[in-house]
C-alpha cells in the first residue's frame, strides 16, 4: 500500500486524538503534511501542524463548533473517530457514533471509524462472525466485540452520511511503523500461519491511505503484511 502524500493538504479532525490510535493517527497526519484538529478530553500537543482541542464527543454542540468554528477561512475535509472505553460501554460508543454522523452528513465531511474486528467475517467461515468466533474473541472479550459490531451497524443505518468503518485485525497493539500492511473488505485477513496482528502505527498509515486516497468499500480491514516481530 502506499505510504507517501499524493494528495493535496486536508484538514482532518481526529476524535479521540490522545488515546493508541488517535495519538498514532494524528502524527501520521501530521508527518505528512496535513492539518490536523486533534479532538480528546485532553489538550496535548506542541506540533505547529496540530490544533488540540477540548472535546467531550458525545457533546454535539461541541463537536459542531470544533469542525466549523477551528478552520480559519477553510473546511474540515475528514474526520477520524477512534473512541473507545473501559471498561466497554457499548450505549455510549453508539451513541457517540451516530453523533459523529449526524454532524459530519450535515457537513458533508466524509468519517472513517476505527472499529473493532469483531464485526468481520471469520475467515474460515464467512457465515460467522469474528465476535462470535471462540478462535479469535475470547469470553471476557465477548463485550468489546459485541460493541463493535454495534457500531458498524449504527453506521449501517445512518441516511446520508459518507462514512468507511475500518476494522483492525484480532489484535492491535502498539509497535514500529513499518508502512507495510494488506488492505480487505469485511473478511478478517491473517497471515500464513493464521496470525491476524497489525501495529497501532501501521493501522495509522492505513487510516490517512485510505483518506488520502478513498476505496469505494463502507466497510474495509487491514493486516500486517509480514510476520509480527518476535520478542
Amino acid at each position: 500500500m502506499k505510504t507517501d502524500s499524493t494528495s493535496a493538504d486536508m484538514t482532518i479532525a481526529v476524535l479521540g486524538a490522545t488515546g493508541m490510535v488517535g495519538s498514532r493517527v494524528v502524527t501520521e497526519a501530521s508527518a505528512r503534511g496535513h492539518h490536523v484538529l486533534a479532538l480528546s478530553r485532553k489538550l496535548a500537543s506542541k506540533d505547529p501542524n496540530v490544533t488540540p482541542l477540548a472535546v467531550e464527543v458525545n457533546h454535539a454542540h461541541a463537536v459542531r463548533e470544533a469542525l466549523t468554528g477551528s478552520v480559519p477561512n477553510g473546511t474540515v475535509d475528514a474526520v477520524v473517530l477512534t473512541v473507545r472505553t473501559v471498561p466497554v460501554d457499548e450505549e455510549f460508543l453508539v451513541g457517540a457514533t451516530r453523533t459523529v454522523l449526524d454532524i459530519a452528513a450535515q457537513l458533508g465531511i466524509r468519517v472513517l471509524v476505527v472499529g473493532g474486528a469483531g464485526a468481520l467475517r471469520s475467515p474460515d467461515g464467512h457465515d460467522l462472525l469474528v465476535a462470535d468466533n471462540p478462535a479469535y474473541v475470547s469470553p471476557e472479550l465477548k463485550a468489546v466485540a459485541a460493541a463493535g459490531f454495534a457500531q458498524l451497524r449504527t453506521c449501517q443505518a445512518h441516511a446520508g452520511a459518507d462514512w468507511v468503518y475500518l476494522s483492525p485485525p484480532a489484535l492491535l497493539e502498539p509497535g514500529e511503523r513499518t508502512g507495510r500492511y494488506r488492505r480487505g473488505t469485511d473478511t478478517l485477513l491473517t497471515s500464513a500461519e493464521g496470525r491476524s496482528w497489525i501495529s497501532a502505527e501501521d493501522l495509522a498509515v492505513a487510516v490517512v491511505d485510505e483518506l488520502e486516497a478513498p476505496g469505494p468499500e463502507h466497510h474495509i480491514t487491514v493486516v500486517h503484511r509480514d510476520e509480527r516481530p518476535s520478542a
